[in-house]
């Protein structure tokens, strides 16, 4: 039950963040609901642990609730970073192609 809650803090915390850097528009809308709606699942995630432990064991899947969202978790991570990777590369491509055209028109 601490956990839960001190879990629940953190998320507290996170979305209190997100709402300033969207105050200050450093994030845009799209950025803002996802990341919200991120977060909530999260909190529902931990109130519903319970649940979530049911629905797997029916599910077939064993171990508990807390394992499955730290596997999610992890498979999140890896996909984002395969994502920003991507993005540097693309933003590494443009900027090579910018520099070069700018060097070629001097």
């Amino acid at each position: 039950m601490l956990q839960q809650v001190i879990a629940l803090a953190f998320i507290a915390i996170f979305i209190w963040r997100l709402s300033l850097q969207k105050k200050k528009k450093q994030i845009g809308n799209n950025e803002f609901v996802l990341w919200l709606v991120f977060w909530l699942m999260g909190a529902l995630a931990i109130i519903f642990i319970r649940s979530l432990d049911k629905i797997l064991v029916n599910l077939g899947f064993s171990g508990s609730g807390i394992n499955f969202l730290l596997y999610l978790a992890v498979i999140s991570l890896f996909y984002l970073v395969f994502k920003l990777r991507l993005k540097i590369s693309k933003l590494e491509k443009d900027l090579t192609d910018l520099v070069r055209e700018i060097t070629l028109t001097k």
